[in-house]
């Protein structure tokens, strides 16, 4: 992990740095990043951290709003992150109901080299968690499945895709808040709300959560 200054009160902990002895090339493990987001609560919650936000990515994690860049970088150097067992324990769970009928399941199905109603099995089965949140307001990228079945995006985006679509891209699964533009693959949908500028938080799917998409 490199811990870079961002701005004046920023920092930026970047995890594309790879351990000594690991390849170069590999990807970042979405686990540690997830690891490292827990604990950047968790010592917010204790008063160890002063942030005013905390914005987990793909391979980083931003602080902002840091009165002391320097010093908070020292100390965040010397902290290690509690195990996954231990983040995966204090998450929140979300059941969200999925109809898969997606147009593009039999396209998932032959990638993973099976057939649909396997693929519907493993991807009711799968625990997700949140990794992030980004590309539309409540569109949270999941993990959780193994790297091996990860799938390519459509070469052409479809101009539209509904409100409520479940989706795979790459190795995230995701669900579209609002009607939108996209080139994920579409296996299902559900009728639940992702986003909600009244709610609070207004984002049904928040880094940390672990979801559950439960067949209809």
């Amino acid at each position: 992990m490199r811990i870079r200054p961002v701005g004046r009160h920023a920092l930026l902990l970047d995890f594309t740095a790879p351990p000594a002895g690991s390849d170069p090339t590999g990807p970042v493990d979405p686990a540690l990043v997830q690891r490292w987001r827990a604990e950047l609560w968790r010592r917010r919650e204790r008063g160890d951290l002063l942030a005013t936000e905390i914005v987990p990515a793909a391979s980083t994690v931003l602080l902002d709003g840091v009165p002391d860049p320097a010093a908070t970088a020292a100390d965040i150097s010397t902290w290690t992150p509690a195990p996954e067992i231990a983040t995966a324990a204090e998450a929140e769970l979300v059941e969200i109901p999925v109809t898969y009928d997606g147009p593009d399941l039999p396209r998932v199905a032959a990638h993973w080299h099976t057939e649909v109603p396997s693929v519907v099995r493993r991807l009711s089965r799968t625990e997700f968690r949140v990794a992030f949140c980004g590309f539309a307001p409540g569109f949270g990228y999941l993990t959780g499945l193994p790297p091996e079945l990860a799938v390519p995006r459509l070469a052409t985006p479809r101009p539209r895709v509904p409100a409520g679509s479940v989706a795979l891209a790459g190795p995230y699964a995701g669900i579209y808040p609002t009607a939108s533009p996209g080139g994920w693959l579409l296996v299902g949908r559900t009728t639940v709300s992702l986003f909600d500028v009244r709610a609070d938080p207004p984002a049904r799917l928040t880094p940390g959560a672990r979801v559950h998409l439960v067949p209809t």
